[in-house]
């Protein structure tokens, strides 16, 4: 159990330094563009890069997950697996090069195709690296994945502020993806180079198939799930609105990836240890479940309440029409950082299966929401209230799913670690209710300020005088060990 709680700590410390470091600088980035582009620009963006993902949930197939559960894979294997993909690569991006027209017909505009074809770069690296990235994760390398990430970013970065002041436009947002994909490749090849062999790898890949295929399927159904919203706001609705439906998405799941998204990567390595003990497995998940629920639903308010000077601050006043959609969004922030945390799960207990139909319930029901909203209501507030809805409910069905079928257990433990976590969520709800209708700053800055340190404050000492985390011990034994 040390051993374990040694690894997740070590992994997820060296992760969350590669993500922090990583939303500084995409805020940075995203801040200067969006001073520097219209919305209009950021939706064609969008929808390229929504496109482009629905090519890359098939150029995955699930291998990556099945490679680091599965610990009989031998070179051979990998290999065949590596071969595997690089066809696949090459097949798949020449394939979206040749449909960037089609693409840019439908959505009437011509820019789309020369930005597909320079994304189809992006493509080729991303699914060649699928597995020497693996291995990484596999081997828990965190430290080496840390490292990579920062300094890909900086670099990246960097070349993309320049090129955005310098007049590259739109193509200043094409830096990143494509030539992350590539210097990521090339640094990952180089850590676990790959026999490249002139067959299709078929033998291994039967020996992953039974897991990989509903990972696959998950990955498939998820992709619509979540950017079948982009792909009908920017057609029904124009490329305007999807910029500011994007801005307000994009900022609700800053906050996501930079918590979950810093525990995900390493909870299926680390967990899958577990496979074969699922009480252990259980237990272990919901301590995980616990702290992000003391995190993720106090946020949830803390954003409703910030939503317009965040939004601005970050963005400029140019983006005041996203602050609505993501009042609304916000509240979805609670569910979505342990929810997000559930495929680990599935994946570490070898139940793949399951993810799928927890997936595919909740496609459904995305899916539905988001017609309804588009057709019938026809605002992007809609939208942003049917994915609301939806995530909420799909929250107990896929824990439903998870507790009755893969762990075969009652639910009992899990639902009351959110009582005391909700408890200091509605205590902070009427607080901040109370502040925003009593007292008025129209400095944004300060507004800001004023409520983080409100909301910091309150936090801290419910989970002081709850014992939930005892944050004056933690800070007493610091003191003392440094003057030691």
């Amino acid at each position: 159990m040390t051993s374990l709680r040694k690894q997740l700590f070590s992994g997820i410390a060296f992760t969350a330094i590669a993500k922090y470091a990583g939303m500084i600088i995409s805020l940075i980035i995203t801040a200067v563009l969006s001073r520097l582009l219209t919305p209009s620009e950021f939706g064609i963006i969008a929808v390229a890069m929504v496109i482009i993902t629905f090519f890359g949930v098939f150029s995955d197939l699930g291998i990556a997950p099945a490679i680091i559960q599965d610990k009989t894979l031998d070179k051979k294997d990998l290999s065949n697996l590596f071969s595997f993909t690089v066809w696949l690569a090459i097949t798949i991006s020449f394939f979206f090069f040749l449909s960037s027209g089609l693409i840019a017909r439908y959505y009437d505009s011509p820019i789309l195709k020369s930005i597909c074809r320079v994304l189809s770069l992006s493509l080729l690296f991303n699914t060649m690296s699928i597995v020497p990235n693996a291995l990484l994760y596999r081997d828990k390398a965190f430290k080496f994945l840390a490292k990579r990430s920062v300094a890909v970013q900086f670099v990246v970065g960097t070349i993309a502020i320049l090129a955005a002041f310098y007049g590259a436009g739109v193509y200043a947002l094409l830096i990143n993806p494509v030539v992350s994909a590539i210097v990521i490749f090339i640094i990952t090849f180089r850590r676990y180079p790959q026999q490249i062999r002139w067959t299709l790898g078929l033998s291994s890949l039967r020996k992953i198939f039974s897991y990989s295929s509903f990972q696959f399927l998950f990955n498939l159904i998820n992709y619509f799930s979540r950017n079948l919203d982009k792909l009908i706001v920017g057609k029904y609705l124009g490329m305007s609105m999807l910029g500011f439906y994007e801005k307000s998405y994009r900022l609700m799941m800053l906050p996501l990836q930079n918590i979950t998204h810093v525990i995900t990567p390493v909870m299926h390595p680390v967990f899958s240890d577990f496979q074969n003990d699922l009480h252990q497995l259980e237990s272990s998940y919901r301590k995980v479940v616990r702290l992000l629920a003391f995190i993720g639903f106090p946020l949830s308010i803390f954003l409703l309440f910030t939503s317009k000077e965040l939004m601005l601050l970050i963005f400029g006043m140019q983006w005041e029409a996203s602050v609505p959609v993501f009042r609304i969004l916000s509240l979805t922030v609670g569910s979505q950082v342990i929810l997000s945390t559930s495929g680990s799960i599935f994946q570490a207990a070898g139940d793949t299966r399951s993810l799928f139909i927890a997936g595919l319930f909740s496609a459904i029901l995305n899916v539905v929401g988001l017609l309804i909203a588009v057709f019938v209501f026809e605002t992007l507030s809609a939208v942003a209230w049917a994915i609301l809805i939806s995530f909420s409910i799909n929250f107990f069905q896929c824990y439903i799913q998870m507790y009755f079928v893969t762990f075969k257990t009652k639910m009992t433990q899990f639902f009351k670690i959110f009582v005391s976590p909700l408890i200091l969520s509605i205590i902070l709800l009427v607080v901040l209710f109370l502040y925003s209708n009593s007292i008025s700053i129209n400095n944004l800055l300060l507004s800001l300020i004023v409520k983080s340190t409100i909301s910091f404050i309150i936090w801290g000492v419910y989970v002081q005088i709850t014992n939930t985390f005892n944050i004056v011990k933690k800070i007493s034994s610091s003191l003392i060990n440094n003057k030691r």
